[in-house]
This record gives C-alpha cells, sequence and structure tokens, in this order.
C-alpha cells in the first residue's frame, strides 16, 4: 500500500452483552456525567485559578482565561513548566457515545441540553465579537447552502435559541487548535488514518452517523454537528490537523467545514473545489481521499485561498518545513510527520499503518498538557466502516450500526 503522489447511557461495568443498547433511552442520558476527568467548562473559561480534574488540581495554562477567545488553544503551552506538578501517570476515563441517528431528533436533542450550557459560555467569551444572526445565518447560506435545512432543524429543537442558532452557524466561533496525525494510503485498500490528540475533558466523545442531507455520513463528532473526521457513503475521507500558523480570522470554525464536505461531495476533486474559496477562521490542514485513488492535503488560513499539496501525510505545520518552527516544536510536529513519510516509504499496509498510530511518535500521552492521543480513527471507505483504536481497545462502526458506547481508560501524564 503506498500514498503516491499526485497534482449517553450512565457508565457501567456490565459486561457488553448484557446491555440491551436498542432500549437505551438517549433524552434521559446526562452527557454532562459520561467523561471525567472534568473540568468545569464555565469556571475554565471565566479563568478559575485552579481548575478541579478528577478530584486533583491544576493551574490552567496562561491565556486561557475568558479574555483569550480560545477553546484551549494554549492549553499546553506551559505544560513543561507545569509538568513537574502533575502526576507521572494518572488514568482518564472516558465514554465514547455512537449514535445512529439519519435527521436531528431526540439524541441530538440529549446531546444538545447536556453540552450546551459549557458550549454557550465558551461561544460567549470575548464580548461583542460574535456575529449577530443575520451575519451568521447569511454566512452559512452563503457559502454551505446545503446545509441550511439541516440547520434550522437543529434551531429549532433548541427552541429558536438566538444564541445557539448563531453558534450553530459556526461562523466565527472562538478558536481551537488540537494537534493530531494523519495519512491516507491508496492502492488494494483505500483507507485514511489518524490521531486526534487534545484535552479529553474537551472532546464530544461522540462518533455519529447521520443522513442529514440524504447522504450517509459517518464521522467524530465536535460542536454538536461538525466532524472532527469522518466518510460518506461515495467512497469519499475527510480528515483536519492543525495548521501551526497562529491567530484567527473571519471564516467558518472548522468542524463543519468537515461536515460540509462529507455532506456534499462524492470524489476528492470536487472536495477540492468547495475548499477552494470556503472561509476558514483559523490554519488547519484538510487530508482528502477517496476510493478512485485520489488523495490530496489542502493547507487553509483565513484570509487566503486553499493551498493543495500533493501530500497524503500531515501533522501540525504547513507542508514540510514550519513556518513557526518553536510552535511545531511545541507538539513535535516535524518530528511525527517525517516519521510518517518514511513509514510511508516502506509500502506498509493499511492494518500495519493504522496499528503505528498507537506507538510513539504518533501517539502522545500529554492528556493534562493538552497533548494526548484521544483516539485513533483508521477509515475504510472502501468497506464502509471505521475502527476507533486505543491501547487494548478496538471499535468499529458502520453507516447502519445501532447506538452503542465504549468506556476508555487513557493512561498518560
Amino acid at each position: 500500500m503506498t500514498c503516491e503522489q499526485t497534482t449517553h447511557a450512565p457508565r457501567t461495568r456490565a459486561r457488553w452483552s448484557d446491555i440491551d443498547w436498542a432500549a437505551i433511552d438517549w433524552t434521559a442520558v446526562n452527557w454532562a456525567e459520561t467523561a471525567s476527568p472534568r473540568i468545569n467548562w464555565v469556571d475554565f473559561y471565566r479563568g478559575a485559578p485552579t481548575l478541579d480534574v478528577a478530584g486533583g488540581t491544576i493551574r490552567p495554562a496562561r491565556g486561557t482565561s475568558a479574555a483569550t477567545d480560545t477553546k484551549a488553544a494554549d492549553i499546553g503551552a506551559d505544560h513543561d513548566d507545569a509538568a513537574a506538578s502533575w502526576p507521572a501517570r494518572r488514568e482518564f476515563p472516558v465514554t465514547v457515545f455512537g449514535i445512529r441517528e439519519s435527521q436531528p431528533g431526540p439524541r441530538w436533542k440529549a446531546l444538545f441540553d447536556a453540552t450546551w450550557p459549557a458550549y454557550r459560555s465558551w461561544y460567549q467569551t470575548g464580548a461583542g465579537v460574535r456575529p449577530d444572526l443575520n451575519e451568521a445565518r447569511g454566512m452559512l447560506e452563503k457559502h454551505m447552502p446545503e446545509l441550511m435545512p439541516t440547520w434550522r432543524k437543529l434551531v429549532e429543537l433548541t427552541g429558536n435559541d438566538d444564541v445557539a442558532a448563531r453558534f450553530l452557524t459556526m461562523w466565527n466561533l472562538p478558536a481551537f487548535a488540537p494537534a493530531c496525525s494523519q495519512v491516507a494510503l491508496t492502492g488494494e485498500q483505500t483507507s485514511l488514518t489518524r490521531n486526534y490528540d487534545y484535552v479529553p475533558s474537551l472532546w464530544e466523545a461522540t462518533v455519529y452517523s447521520s443522513e442529514f442531507t440524504g447522504r450517509k455520513v459517518l464521522g467524530t463528532g465536535d460542536c454538536l454537528w461538525g466532524l472532527l473526521d469522518g466518510m460518506n457513503d461515495a467512497g469519499l475521507a475527510v480528515s483536519l490537523t492543525f495548521g501551526g500558523r497562529p491567530g484567527s480570522g473571519p471564516g467558518f470554525a472548522i468542524p463543519i467545514v468537515i461536515r460540509y464536505l462529507l455532506e456534499v461531495a462524492e470524489t476528492a476533486q470536487q472536495a477540492r473545489e468547495l475548499l477552494r474559496e470556503l472561509p476558514v477562521s483559523m490554519s488547519y490542514n484538510i487530508t482528502v481521499v477517496d476510493t478512485s485513488g485520489e488523495r490530496f492535503t489542502a493547507f487553509v488560513a483565513p484570509g487566503q485561498k486553499a493551498e493543495f499539496f500533493d501530500a497524503c501525510t500531515a501533522t501540525n505545520h504547513r507542508g514540510k518545513e514550519p513556518e513557526y518552527p518553536a510552535k511545531a516544536a511545541q507538539f513535535c510536529s516535524v518530528e511525527r510527520l517525517v516519521h510518517l513519510d518514511r513509514t510511508v516509504e516502506t509500502e506498509i499496509s493499511a492494518d500495519e499503518m493504522r496499528d503505528q498510530f498507537l506507538e510513539a511518535p504518533l501517539y502522545q500521552d500529554n492528556f493534562s498538557g493538552g497533548f494526548g492521543t484521544l483516539f485513533t480513527a483508521h477509515y475504510r471507505p472502501d468497506e464502509g466502516s471505521v475502527e476507533y483504536r486505543w491501547p487494548g481497545v478496538s471499535w468499529k462502526r458502520g453507516f447502519e450500526d445501532a447506538d452503542d458506547t465504549r468506556n476508555v481508560v487513557l493512561v498518560g501524564r
């Protein structure tokens, strides 16, 4: 296999076989209690002096108060200074929810009801910088008209809440910047494999299968209906990493961009065309592959047109040489990219590449510092499946799979 270059149920300790997943009352799920360690999001974004994390206390990194307008984008900035005060190893239990819901309904509403207070607090950081409803709705209608019917359904489910309606457009959200590594392989098998490196308590921990626009889409949820990565039933798979360039500007948050590509595009070429003029609020690398064997990585950033690279690997800087070496060094971005590129040259198989993502330097365990691998997602668009992996745990999902959950214990700093 090669990467050729081209132009909420309550957490339970019962056995999985004993659980009747079809009988879960999703409207009764207490999403707010499903992931730990817990960070008090409201206090966090108000710049609380300490964070209560699974019974322990850590101090927030500088620049994480409400005035920074950042969703933990810099939470790891001071991790070296603070590392000495953190336990050498600890457990971070997380419950991941697999949701199958063709159109927004009770499952989505349960997620909204539990997470909206935290999302609302985050969204309203930085007084006066969020758009009004006319602007937010207008930008979504202009750039992503195909998503408007779904957006209207979601807004209706919120009780037509004005702040929620603006948030759900994802136009000019506060900034956030996870790390991540990803690679797309083609040949006898097509795959897209990625690690998502971030903070356990700031991960929505949902895997959502839907048919919002009539197309089957399956991926890792974020910001209530956006996606961090995913695939569709046309054989297209897409994933993101932070692009390493600091700052933000007018544009869409990246989760709605990933959702849009998978709802509208059937091929990598169509995804390329959609990305050319799409305004994005921060810098990201977007890797795209389809089952015909076409693939690319796009670098997107506010105020500029997308750049397209003949590359099937990406970490956390633009291209092969970082524009901001100090930022890249903070997240070992060059080291991880070199490892991916060298591994691809060995003509590794899709499954062998998948296994690489659970090993250093791709796998990271600095969860307290905002740089821990929350999951590996191994997409096989040729098979219509995604396999989520953690050390010792594997979970495969398809478009039609019923609601399910997995309890995972992340271990690290």
